[in-house]
């Protein structure tokens, strides 16, 4: 499916400042938590397809690809996806990495599983995240599977609420911020700035913030059932104040003999 896209923020945003420092920031046992899960459950088995949309530099793409997963990866950024390619040259690793945008997923692509991990979900408006989703319902077949991961959603984000953040260097990356909230259209707006050496670079984040009863109820608006939240990696259930919500939901088996393969 195509559709017409107009630029929005994170066209420009992801260079190299940012990927390193936000690539330096996830510790590995994070990732490795977050694969635990996925596996518990998915249960990816080798062979099995998954999409990963929003890869960035395949921090869940290349562990996926270890266990026999047929990956592929989409991600805005030039440089994200050219350092995840290195990463599975390094290691020999068959993944299909490419520079694409959530609003024009590939028309190519079937999934057994689809990942959206690291609260990129929150990146579109409501009218974009309805096709978005829509998309992801053509892509994963009957009986597959979707995950969604954010940290955005109102219940865990809006609780804790602070404007003021202190700046962080992580990775030899110094990031600044600078927040607010637009109560108009529910958006939390970071205007960030990287520094490492005389490098700097520049770029406003906006992350729109849904109830946990929206996302279920786009979620099921697109056609997948069997939604189930949690509240971490651990498989707690959600709950108000939990650090995140993991969105799991099945694409519905066809009892016609028709559906996607």
């Amino acid at each position: 499916m195509t559709h017409e896209i107009a630029s929005t923020w994170y066209d420009d945003f992801f260079t190299e400042l940012p990927n390193a420092f936000w690539r330096a920031a996830v510790p590995p046992q994070a990732t490795a938590a977050e694969i635990d899960f996925l596996a518990r459950v998915t249960g990816p088995r080798a062979g099995h397809r998954v999409l990963d949309v929003c890869c960035g530099s395949g921090r869940h793409a290349l562990p996926l690809a270890r266990l026999g997963c047929r990956v592929s990866g989409i991600d805005v950024s030039v440089e994200a996806i050219a350092h995840a390619r290195r990463s599975a040259a390094d290691e020999r690793l068959e993944v299909d990495l490419r520079v694409g945008d959530v609003r024009n997923l590939p028309a190519d692509v079937r999934a057994d599983v689809a990942i959206c991990m690291g609260n990129a979900f929150g990146y579109l408006d409501h009218d974009a995240t309805q096709v978005f989703l829509a998309d992801l319902a053509r892509i994963v077949v009957p009986g597959g599977a979707l995950v969604l991961d954010y940290g955005f959603v109102a219940e865990s984000f809006l609780p804790g609420l602070a404007l003021e953040e202190e700046p962080m260097t992580i990775g030899g990356v110094e990031a600044t911020s600078v927040n607010t909230y637009d109560t108009a259209d529910s958006r939390w707006l970071t205007e960030f700035t990287f520094r490492r050496g005389d490098e700097v670079h520049r770029g406003t984040s906006v992350q729109y913030v849904y109830t946990a009863a929206e996302v279920t109820r786009l979620v099921a608006g697109a056609g997948f059932t069997g939604v189930e939240r949690y509240g971490d990696t651990d498989g707690s259930p959600y709950r108000f104040g939990s650090p995140r919500l993991l969105l799991v939901a099945r694409r519905p088996v066809t009892t016609d003999g028709g559906g996607d393969s």
